[in-house]
C-alpha cells in the first residue's frame, strides 16, 4: 500500500485517479477546494488547501510516499493560463520542499510529437477555447520539469482525447513522446483506463524524470 497525496481528487481525471487508488487499497490525503465534494472512505482524508501555499502543501505531504498532482483550475475559469502558470511551479516546489520522492502529474497532450517536429499545440488540432489551458501546462513542461533534477517527476501525458463513455479495460498501449494513434488515426483513452496507467506507474515505477503518454 502506498500513502499519497492527490492535488485535485474532485477533477474530472482527479476523481477517476482518486476511485482507482481506493479500490486498490492505497491511502489518500486529498487536497481539494471543497471536502464537501468527496465521499467518505476509510482510506480517504480529505484536506482543503491552496495549491499556491507552497508551505501548507508540503506539510500535508511530508512522509508520503508520492504526490499525484492532477491540478486543474477549470477548464472555464477565465484566468486558467495565470493559474497553470503561478500554480504548477508552486505545487513541484512544495514537493520538493516536502522531502516526498517522487510527483506524478497528469499532464496533457499538447507537447506530444503528431510526426517528427511538429507538436499537437503547433498542428492547429487544439480548439482555441482550451488553448489556455494546454499551452502554459505544456510550457511547464517543457520549461520546468524538463530542467528538474531533485525530485523524481513523471508528466502522463493523455491521449488526445478522452472517450466521454469510456470504460476500465486495462487494454492500452504506453509510449513516450509520440501521440498514439488507433488504426483509424484516432487517439483517444478513457479516463478510467488512464487512471489505472498511472496507478499502475506509482505502484511499479518503470519512468523517471520523463514524460509518458497512453493510448488505444
Amino acid at each position: 500500500m502506498k500513502n499519497v497525496v492527490l492535488i485535485g481528487a474532485t477533477g474530472f481525471v482527479g476523481s477517476a485517479v482518486l476511485n482507482e487508488l481506493l479500490e486498490r487499497g492505497h491511502q489518500v490525503t486529498a487536497v481539494v477546494r471543497n471536502v464537501a465534494k468527496l465521499l467518505k472512505h476509510e482510506h480517504l482524508i480529505a484536506v482543503e488547501a491552496d495549491v499556491a501555499d507552497v508551505d501548507r502543501i508540503a506539510d500535508i505531504a511530508r512522509g508520503k510516499d508520492a504526490v499525484i498532482s492532477a491540478y486543474n483550475p477549470g477548464w472555464t475559469n477565465p484566468n486558467i493560463a495565470e493559474l497553470i502558470r503561478n500554480n504548477y511551479p508552486k505545487i513541484l516546489d512544495a514537493a520538493k520542499k516536502s522531502g516526498v520522492p517522487r510527483i506524478l502529474i497528469v499532464g496533457g497532450a499538447g507537447t506530444l510529437f503528431v510526426k517528427p517536429g511538429l507538436r499537437v499545440v503547433d498542428s492547429g488540432a487544439i480548439p482555441a477555447e482550451i488553448m489556455d489551458g494546454v499551452r502554459p501546462l505544456g510550457d511547464f513542461y517543457l520549461n520546468d520539469l524538463m530542467k528538474e533534477n531533485v525530485i523524481d517527476w513523471v508528466f502522463f501525458s493523455p491521449a488526445g482525447a478522452f472517450d466521454e463513455d469510456g470504460k476500465r479495460t486495462k487494454v492500452f498501449r504506453l509510449g513516450k513522446d509520440d501521440l498514439i494513434t488507433d488504426a483509424d488515426g484516432r487517439s483517444h483513452i478513457s479516463v478510467q483506463d488512464y487512471a489505472v496507467a498511472m496507478v499502475d506507474e506509482l505502484e511499479k515505477p518503470t519512468h523517471h524524470k520523463e514524460r509518458f503518454t497512453i493510448g488505444y
